[in-house]
């Protein structure tokens, strides 16, 4: 450790040791700010070139993305050191360089955050998409399926009254010199080859149909798969599109003859686009993602913040010349109180007397704006500053040290009194 500190340590005390290690602190925390916008820069830019790197050339994309990172920093970091009042043209200028370099990065880092966080949801809806279209196409063919079988049933009871009523004589079709003859006439056997023709035709078709349903069921039990995160989902994924092939095959060949307004088989995404991951685009824009833009602006934010303040806050302690120099210039000032803060409040205007004396107080004004600077002071208005916790140890080990230097000087006059004293002679 530096001897001046160890000096200080010793004859400041217990308020000189932690001020010491409060301002080493601080020092410590701002340098340990670079490495955090680096690393805050460094993600941004990986977000940022990744969303353009979609869009243009990857090497050119990595250019760019340098140039925006620093504009980015350099232009936080220069504009705390501007007054917007003093050179307008060059502060507005620098505010849009990092507007526009803000905007690009936040533009395409939302692609990256986009990805991540709609990730699920993309998946999601796919499975749905695929769910959706299987399902309607069954809930059509099911509903056609069973207004045919309807329709075929409510033949046959038709037919088999026809039966009854040929077999009692009071079919219509019967001649009246054979009405309400009982037995099993020439149109009794017409009617009955009919019935059992049909009866024979509907039950090869309720078997074709029950193959049907087997079908329809096991393309089901795979739609139920579709969402689980199984190694075996590729298997999966082309039984459903087989099964489905299969479905409308078996249904087309069964239903053509009775109904030719057959309901068409939809078309599922292939296996690679199923799976594929999300492609940055501005369709992206489209759903837009609130989240998405908040992480994208999140970054870049603390990126402004940290630089920005990097150049804003106080570099470091003083060292000894500027103890002196701050204590020195402290001194000239005359109107102190304290506030409600209970913290020493100093007003920093000229006095009247100064006024008209026309005193050059910009040694003291130049101590205030640095200490300002470093933190050791905070501005309360235009004309008062207030001392921060800071400061007083500096201040008390100063006066500290012009006291002893008084009980010194007083010391060593005594001495020099007594031996200037007459001395007188006895005779």
């Amino acid at each position: 450790m530096d001897n001046r500190i160890i000096i200080k340590m010793k004859s400041g005390g217990l308020g000189r040791l932690i001020n010491i290690i409060q301002t080493l602190f601080v020092s410590l925390m701002r340098i340990w700010t670079i490495p955090i916008v680096l690393a805050l820069s460094l993600a941004s830019g990986f977000t940022t070139y990744y969303g353009m790197s979609h869009f243009i050339t990857p090497w050119i994309a990595l250019i760019i993305t340098v140039a925006i990172q620093s504009i980015i920093v350099i232009c936080s970091f220069e504009i705390a050191g501007i007054h917007w009042r003093a050179n307008r043209l060059r502060y507005f200028s620098v505010l849009a360089s990092l507007l526009i370099a803000l905007g690009a990065s936040v533009s395409f880092s939302y692609f990256k955050f986009y990805e991540i966080s709609e990730q699920d949801t993309i998946h999601i809806q796919r499975i749905n998409k695929v769910r959706n279209k299987v399902e309607d196409y069954l809930s059509q063919i099911i509903a056609i399926k069973g207004e045919l079988l309807a329709k075929e049933r409510l033949e046959i009871e038709e037919l088999n009254q026809q039966v009854t009523q040929a077999y009692f004589g009071t079919h219509p079709e019967i001649p009246p010199s054979l009405r309400n003859q009982i037995g099993e006439g020439r149109v009794w056997r017409h009617y009955n080859d009919l019935y059992q023709n049909k009866k024979s035709e509907l039950a090869g078709l309720e078997e074709q149909l029950a193959r049907l349903d087997a079908q329809i069921g096991a393309l089901q039990a795979n739609l139920n798969q579709l969402d689980q995160d199984s190694e075996a989902i590729r298997e999966i994924y082309q039984q459903i599109s087989s099964g489905l092939q299969a479905v409308q095959l078996q249904f087309n060949r069964q239903v053509a003859k009775f109904n030719t307004n057959l309901p068409a088989a939809p078309v599922l995404m292939p296996y690679s686009q199923y799976i594929q991951g999300i492609k940055p685009s501005f369709a992206m824009w489209t759903g837009f993602s609130t989240f998405a833009l908040v992480c994208a602006g999140m970054v870049d934010f603390f990126t402004v913040l940290l630089s920005y303040r990097l150049e804003f806050t106080a570099p470091g302690p003083l060292t000894e010349q500027e103890e002196e120099l701050v204590f020195e210039c402290l001194r000239q000032f005359t109107q102190f109180r304290i506030n409600e803060n209970d913290a020493l409040e100093m007003i920093i205007e000229k006095t009247e007397i100064e006024k008209a004396k026309r005193y050059i107080d910009w040694p003291r004004m130049f101590a205030v704006g640095l200490l300002l600077s470093r933190g050791f002071l905070r501005k309360v208005d235009d004309r008062t500053v207030e001392f921060a916790p800071t400061l007083y140890p500096l201040i008390a080990e100063k006066l500290g040290d012009k006291l002893q230097q008084i009980k010194d000087q007083s010391g060593r006059a005594e001495p020099a009194t007594m031996n200037t004293e007459p001395v007188h002679e006895q005779h």
